[in-house]
């Protein structure tokens, strides 16, 4: 009990160290605050002048999209910052304090969500203000918020298991853009999956990032009777699946993580 105490306390220590760094980085904070309204703004007057759905706004089917494509985009900067700790020889300093090992992970993917919170709260704001409406029952919206925070925290263990195996800020951005575009573009993010063609309606349809999309739109009531019913098994079943992917991403990437930080650091 007591050696989870501490590491408990080392952890939100670590947190509070990397939320007062992206406070103090322009760049990142940015990328927090300014890069989500850039993103509903553009997709809702570019976009959203462009095509019609039957039954609803466009505007209102985007935004759970630009939601869950802030997420996945922002996990970036929890490698990122890793491969600059681990260049910097800031893990070796750690690794003289008497602190808990996991507590390096623990505390950078926290204030992750930290900085998720703040840009999906201003993606919402600023969302309200072009005309995004929440239909559903304040429950439901809140769970939708809460899955999309789960996701968020989940993927960020992610982009730490590639960033502690690739080990360069340089190396990882590369591989990390490469793996998240196919992610958020092969999805029903933008476009309604069962539109597309031959082989990339079954990838777009199982893929994660359409589940957790469709289930955000059924949770906030970004839908319509009048749009076509998907005939995927995950996205009729979006909300309980998308919690089963966040929980599977965390049973199989925390253990990676820590396994790989520990190789790190013991190099």
């Amino acid at each position: 009990m007591n050696t989870l105490r501490l590491a408990v306390a080392d952890g939100v220590t670590i947190t509070k160290r990397n939320a007062l760094k992206i406070r103090r980085a322009p760049d990142l904070l940015g990328g927090v605050v300014m890069l989500p309204i850039v993103f509903v703004l553009l997709f809702t007057y570019v976009f959203g002048s462009m095509i019609s759905l039957p039954g609803m706004s466009y505007g209102e089917y985007l935004l759970p999209g630009i939601f869950v494509m802030t997420i996945v985009t922002s996990a970036q900067i929890t490698g990122y910052t890793l491969t600059q700790d681990l260049q910097r020889g800031i893990f070796d300093r750690f690794r003289t304090l008497p602190m808990s090992p996991s507590a390096v992970l623990t505390g950078q993917t926290v204030s992750d969500v930290i900085m998720n919170f703040t840009s999906i709260a201003t993606m919402a704001i600023v969302g309200l203000l072009v005309g995004w409406r929440i239909h559903s029952s304040p429950f439901e919206a809140a769970l939708g918020f809460l899955m999309l925070l789960l996701f968020a925290y989940a993927f960020s263990w992610v982009t730490a298991t590639v960033a502690l195996a690739l080990r360069t800020p340089e190396v990882f951005n590369n591989i990390a853009t490469i793996l998240s575009f196919p992610l958020v573009f092969l999805s029903n993010a933008f476009v309604d999956s069962t539109r597309l063609p031959g082989p990339l309606k079954p990838i777009a349809e199982w893929n994660p990032v359409s589940t957790l999309v469709q289930a955000a739109r059924e949770l906030f009531g970004n839908t319509s009777p009048a749009l076509p019913v998907p005939g995927a098994w995950p996205l009729r079943h979006a909300v309980p699946v998308s919690l089963l992917w966040s929980v599977l991403l965390l049973v199989v990437f925390v253990p990676l993580a820590t396994r790989l930080y520990k190789r790190a650091v013991s190099q």
